[in-house]
């Protein structure tokens, strides 16, 4: 956990930590929303917090008139930085690479996860933006920044700021309509397409499953996965699942238990191996709630740790 003094002397922190810890639920959730990794966003945190303990040489409130401001400031910084060194990474990936899913509102989940963050489908485009592009649609459209204050985060004019949030809020749209289902409407879709493909009932899956459905599935080369490829299109998916359902599959549906759990805010199944979590499968839905026209299932053990298992 973060050191709460100045390295190389007994000198608490008190004010510098309050101020850092009260803020830490926004800096998470900021960070996530750029990286979509858990454990990059710890490192990102991390960072922050060294580079305010070091500011003002051990006395970090000093001349701050806004500590929250300065904090975003630096955690954004970090997280520019660290959003480079991803790219690069995920260059290497093996299969589709998505983001970590986040537990939220369940009582079973981790308590620090409970931030503000985007759909697991919104974090899949938001990964097409540029870093910066990125930076300002996560700053004005998800924590509901003005472009002044954005301006001030990243480093760049008013002018800019508004050109980077119209450009990406175009490219959002396009690939991602303004819609969110309500919560019981994503609720019984789960619902039923999980029954579907666990139970290999094909006729309720060419029924729910929209015809140009993709399915990504995320394995990360520590778990079989699908394939190194996205799945399009409904028969290809049918015949995916139902593989699944038949035993066919790298792990029969028989062999696993069904848990439902809110990710990134929204409705999702937790599939358990022997009560530990096995993957995450969370439904994009069309503009009227009825079909499912994206499936995405992070089975990468990495991405996993921070999802709740069998309750004890």
């Amino acid at each position: 956990m973060f050191t709460t003094r100045v390295p190389g002397t007994d000198e608490p922190l008190d004010e510098a930590t309050e101020a850092f810890l009260g803020h830490r639920e926004l800096l998470f959730g900021v960070v996530y929303n750029m990286l979509g990794s858990v454990a990059d966003t710890e490192d990102v945190l991390q960072e922050t917090w060294l580079s305010w303990t070091a500011r003002g040489g051990g006395a970090p409130m000093e001349g701050v008139a806004n500590p929250r401001a300065y904090l975003v400031r630096v955690a954004m910084n970090h997280a520019l930085k660290r959003r480079a060194a991803v790219s690069r990474s995920r260059e290497t990936y093996v299969g589709p690479w998505l983001p970590e899913p986040l537990v939220t509102e369940d009582d079973a989940g981790d308590p620090a996860l409970r931030v503000e963050s985007v759909s697991l489908a919104m974090l899949v485009v938001l990964e097409s933006l540029s870093p910066l592009e990125r930076a300002v649609f996560v700053l004005g459209e998800v924590f509901g920044y003005p472009h002044a204050e954005i301006a001030e985060i990243i480093g760049r004019s008013p002018a800019a700021v508004r050109q980077l949030a119209h450009r990406s809020r175009e490219h959002v749209h396009a690939r991602r309509p303004r819609f969110r289902a309500h919560p019981r409407v994503r609720r019984e879709a789960t619902e039923r397409f999980v029954r579907a493909a666990l139970g290999g009932d094909i006729a309720a899956l060419m029924e729910i499953l929209a015809p140009d459905v993709t399915v990504w599935t995320d394995g990360g080369g520590n778990r079989r996965a699908a394939g190194l490829r996205p799945v399009h299109g409904r028969d290809k998916a049918v015949r995916l699942f139902g593989g699944y359902a038949s035993g066919r599959g790298p792990r029969a549906a028989r062999d696993l238990e069904l848990r439902y759990r809110r990710v990134n805010g929204d409705d999702a199944a937790v599939l358990l191996q022997d009560g530990s979590p096995f993957a995450v499968m969370v439904l994009d839905l069309s503009p009227d709630g009825e079909r499912v026209c994206g499936i995405y299932v992070v089975a990468n053990p990495d991405k996993l740790g921070h999802v709740p298992g069998e309750e004890a």
